[in-house]
């Protein structure tokens, strides 16, 4: 069995395969995810698991160098943005509009869906290098 924090095999998968600059995303369960890029849907109930629970995990992994968050975030929803700078504060943070996020999901290795009912609780993380 697997010893690391990560043990959804798809997650593993995913995160296993991506090299620097490789992107993946997570999300609240709302978002439309393009037909082509794989989504690893975790939703369970209204907001089970929830977002930042998801992105802790991945973060056990996954080596990141920056992130895109919509630029709605920050009205919208000023909470998660705020717990995505508490648990990433050395992390670049590029905001966009969230109709380019949509589109940008096109070049992500995967979706992860989560349950996550709040607005624009959506992130991309670029892979960095460990080295």
């Amino acid at each position: 069995m697997k010893k690391s924090k990560v043990i959804n095999s798809d997650i593993s998968r995913v995160i296993s395969q991506m090299g620097h600059f490789d992107k993946l995303s997570i999300g609240d369960a709302g978002m439309p995810v393009p037909f082509g890029t794989e989504k690893i849907d975790l939703a369970v109930t209204n907001g089970v698991p929830n977002f930042m629970t998801v992105l802790e995990n991945v973060l056990e992994e996954l080596e990141v160098q920056s992130i895109e968050l919509a630029e709605e975030i920050k009205t919208m929803n000023p909470d998660v943005l705020e717990q995505i700078k508490q648990l990433m504060p050395e992390t670049s943070i590029t905001f966009i509009p969230h109709e380019e996020m949509k589109q940008d999901l096109t070049n992500c290795h995967a979706f992860i869906r989560t349950g996550e009912m709040t607005p624009y609780a959506n992130i991309i993380l670029v892979s960095g290098v460990v080295f």
